[in-house]
């Protein structure tokens, strides 16, 4: 554990050297859902006839599934590492389910606009995924190394279809019997749930958790009424443990929701550890990284299902 804790510290600070091909980008239409053209930006460095198959990482944006872009300048320095690194980056679109929310719902009518809004994010997702499949060839794709990230609501569209397809959700059916992500990376991300806490049934893909224990978007742990709600990373990582899955849970004391782009960012040497040790070479390891500010700035650790849906939702 000491040396893959040093490993982890070295990752933070050291730079990796990479190939320095140019990346190109091409941006396809991989789906028609309710009459929305769903588009991919793909990321990927040139291909020749000795290029081997290659993994690729699929991408969902951040925006409370009310707004955002799949080609934000946040995300470049992600989308050009990973390409560098020899991955093919699909940044996606997806439905926003949120985005005509009505201010005067309901709860149980918030209830079913959230379960819609995961659903329908996460079934493009897995259609995205079948793009990627069906075009492995063209694309120069190994469909065994396909991986799942995102930010915030993207972050839950990812770990969200990762459950499901454990837990033989009818939705995962379009996916091929025989399928499974190789690895998922979630900045902030959680599962939604209206069944209570959320379990895995079958063995998960390893996961990489970012978190910030002052997230008032998205819970570090739970946000639930009547086992209705958000479970976040910490959470998540229980529940890995359960069924001895492998992960690397990144924890930051008093942190905001910052966590959901940051990593994007400072932590790519991270991001590549992650795939190299999880995903190419498959190790089955369990590390918890805890990094707490020391500089006496104290954020509320502790919010209710309300105060989510204010910081996310009140001006709407």
């Amino acid at each position: 554990m000491r040396a893959i804790i040093t490993t982890l510290l070295l990752a933070l600070v050291a730079t990796c050297g990479y190939a320095q091909s140019a990346v190109t980008r091409q941006s396809v239409h991989y789906a028609t859902h309710d009459d929305q053209e769903l588009m991919m930006d793909i990321y990927a460095t040139p291909m020749d006839d000795a290029t081997a198959p290659r993994a690729a990482m699929i991408f969902a944006f951040g925006g409370g599934f009310v707004g955002g872009e799949r080609d934000h300048e946040y995300y470049d320095a992600y989308f050009e590492r990973l390409a560098r690194e020899g991955i093919v980056v699909a940044s996606i679109d997806y439905r926003l389910g949120l985005r005509n929310l009505k201010s005067d719902m309901g709860i149980r009518d918030m209830i079913a606009a959230m379960q819609r809004a995961v659903d329908i994010a996460v079934e493009d997702m897995y259609a995205a995924t079948n793009y990627l499949i069906n075009n492995c060839d063209t694309l120069g794709i190994d469909p065994t190394m396909i991986m799942v990230s995102g930010s915030s609501a993207g972050a839950i569209t990812a770990v969200q279809a990762e459950w499901q397809r454990c837990n033989g959700a009818p939705m995962a059916e379009m996916l091929p019997d025989d399928f499974r992500y190789a690895g998922v990376v979630s900045c902030a991300g959680a599962i939604f749930s209206t069944k209570g806490k959320p379990k895995f049934k079958g063995k998960p893909a390893p996961m990489l958790l970012f978190h910030g224990t002052s997230d008032s978007n998205v819970p570090y742990h739970k946000a639930s009424i009547f086992g209705i709600g958000f479970y976040g990373s910490k959470h998540i990582a229980k529940q890995l443990d359960r069924v001895d899955g492998a992960y690397m849970f990144c924890s930051a004391e008093y942190v905001d929701h910052s966590l959901a782009v940051t990593p994007l960012v400072s932590g790519l040497d991270i991001i590549m550890q992650f795939v190299r040790d999880y995903v190419y070479e498959g190790h089955k390891l369990r590390t918890s990284v805890v990094v707490e500010s020391i500089n006496g700035d104290k954020r509320p650790t502790r919010f209710g299902p309300m105060d989510y849906l204010k910081t996310n939702y009140a001006n709407r």
